[in-house]
């Protein structure tokens, strides 16, 4: 199915698998790709905001506003910026779904790699927890910068990693029991969280998440 906006006052337009939108699109608002105009990417996560819930327009805003891997992508600059997505908002004050657009843009935070850890993070404030860090390297005490837990606490030395499928390749298995170690050697304490610990609003991922924090000496209130 296509979604498609055509300017207030154009003719009627009816294809077969396309739905049409009728509402108010700025010149900025447009860019190309090959060639077909399309809307930005920022003004794409405006219009998501009528169909998604708000976790999943922060998993959306949180990929818009990520700070890509050039080696992976291609590219080096992020598809847009918290401030253009606040623009948006601002400008389209009494667009459908713009409340939900508003409560979503307070959660958005720059740094998450997957709509997994955006989830993970999203849970883990939910419950109470500290927020934590997004892919911030561990630094050890002579100032040696290691590798990046998706999620961390460098207060309580806990670093919280994500494990997709591509966890269970053999190369990457061995690269992640050589990771375990770092963590160990570092003084850290590692937190692995898969799929099955994201099951029912990831109670169990909340679960050891508090558990490595009140271990490392966190409480509620502090």
């Amino acid at each position: 199915m296509y979604h498609l906006i055509r300017p207030e006052g154009a003719a009627h337009l009816n294809r077969p698998h396309v739905i049409v939108h009728r509402m108010k699109l700025y010149d900025d608002e447009i860019t190309l790709l090959d060639g077909i105009p399309i809307t930005t990417p920022e003004r794409t996560w405006l219009d998501l905001a009528e169909m998604l819930t708000v976790e999943e327009l922060v998993v959306a805003g949180d990929s818009c506003v990520r700070m890509p891997r050039p080696e992976f992508e291609g590219r080096d600059v992020p598809l847009c910026t918290l401030a253009d997505l606040q623009r948006m908002i601002d400008r389209h004050k009494g667009k459908r779904g713009i409340r939900k657009a508003r409560a979503a843009i307070t959660l958005i935070r720059v740094g998450s790699d997957s709509p997994q850890e955006s989830l993970l993070r999203l849970a883990v404030v939910r419950a109470g927890l500290p927020e934590p860090e997004l892919n911030v390297p561990i630094t050890d005490d002579r100032g040696t910068r290691h590798h990046e837990p998706d999620l961390s606490y460098r207060k309580y030395r806990i670093g919280i990693e994500y494990e997709g499928e591509h966890h269970s390749d053999e190369g990457q298995i061995v690269r992640d029991i050589a990771r375990s170690e770092k963590y160990t050697a570092l003084g850290w304490t590692e937190v692995r969280i898969s799929k099955r610990h994201m099951d029912h609003d990831a109670k169990a991922a909340v679960a050891k998440v508090r558990a490595a924090l009140v271990q490392s000496g966190w409480r509620p209130g502090r």
